[in-house]
């Protein structure tokens, strides 16, 4: 019997989509890393800072940033043909925090976007993650000008548990922020696989 060449072709591959969050303090470059992977147009929902609010957004070490994410950032990057991440930015000022609960709903995991300048603005979203037990990596920004520590200093500032990965980025070039999207991935899967464990014994 002879088969056709329509017959010898691969199936089309029905990919994998994942959802991850792309959290951090204000500035931190949560849009930029977004925008810098992203292999469609972004979707942004940034606004001008405006003189009504300064009283309740800090921007001190952040004095030339001129829009705040008021919703989320939204792309999508193919890690492998059978495997799309969509990617959700959230935004990172204590009065758009009510966003985050619609915006975790079915994440794998969560990328958490840190500045050594201003350590302390990424503390809630560590906490929001770790009490909602979501996976997440840390990622450092490398800004420029910016003081540079070995990632386990930035892992002892955190107070992180030993398993949580803290990776060196930048969030303005495309494979350092891949590196990183991985990485939040399979350390979602390894944990994933741990707590299956004990149903097969």
């Amino acid at each position: 019997m002879a088969f056709g060449r329509s017959s010898r072709r691969k199936r089309p591959v029905e990919p994998v989509t994942l959802k991850i969050l792309v959290a951090g303090g204000f500035g931190v470059g949560k849009t930029t890393l977004v925008g810098a992977v992203s292999e469609i147009r972004p979707l942004r929902t940034e606004e001008r800072l405006s003189e009504a609010g300064r009283p309740v957004d800090d921007v001190a070490g952040v004095e030339g940033k001129s829009t705040t994410t008021v919703a989320m950032d939204f792309g999508r990057i193919t890690l492998r043909e059978d495997l799309v991440l969509y990617l959700f930015g959230t935004p990172g000022q204590d009065r758009f925090w009510f966003l985050w609960d619609e915006l975790a709903q079915g994440a794998l995991g969560a990328v958490v976007l840190a500045d050594t300048r201003r350590l302390e603005d990424c503390f809630a979203a560590v906490d929001y993650f770790e009490r909602r037990a979501i996976p997440f990596t840390v990622a450092v920004n490398l800004f420029d000008g910016a003081d540079q520590f070995p990632t386990e200093t930035v892992r002892a500032a955190l107070d992180l548990d030993p398993e949580v990965p803290v990776l060196l980025c930048d969030a303005r070039d495309r494979a350092s922020v891949r590196d990183v999207l991985v990485a939040v991935v399979e350390h979602a899967m390894v944990r994933a696989d741990r707590l299956r464990e004990p149903a097969r014994t």
